[in-house]
């Protein structure tokens, strides 16, 4: 178990008060990724993708990819940068189809 940090223990009380924040959970999810813990990371990022299934978060499809390939899931990173670029195309915005660029691009790297 990786130590937790002040701003793991910050986010964590201010996801108490609004639990469905979802730039809060990514946010968390980034501070495991940054100290190494991946798989602690994949599961909020999880969680935080199927938090709002008709809108999700967009950049959590690709930071869930990458943690995966870091963790040597590769299959598993492509199942979920495949539902990523389905989520950003869908979403049509902007920032989901720069994502979405991101997300094949990295898909590329891992089939």
């Amino acid at each position: 178990m990786m130590p937790r940090t002040r701003r793991m223990e910050q986010i964590e009380a201010l996801l108490a008060d609004d639990p469905t924040d979802a730039f809060l959970r990514y946010g968390l999810a980034m501070e495991h990724s940054s100290q190494g813990d991946d798989a602690t990371a994949v599961q909020l990022l999880r969680d935080l993708i199927t938090l709002d299934p008709d809108e999700p978060y967009i950049p959590a499809f690709l930071m869930c990819g990458q943690a995966l390939v870091r963790l040597g899931k590769e299959a598993e990173a492509a199942a979920v940068l495949k539902q990523g670029i389905a989520a950003a195309t869908k979403a049509g915005t902007p920032e989901a189809l720069h994502a979405r660029g991101e997300m094949d691009g990295l898909l590329a790297t891992v089939e």
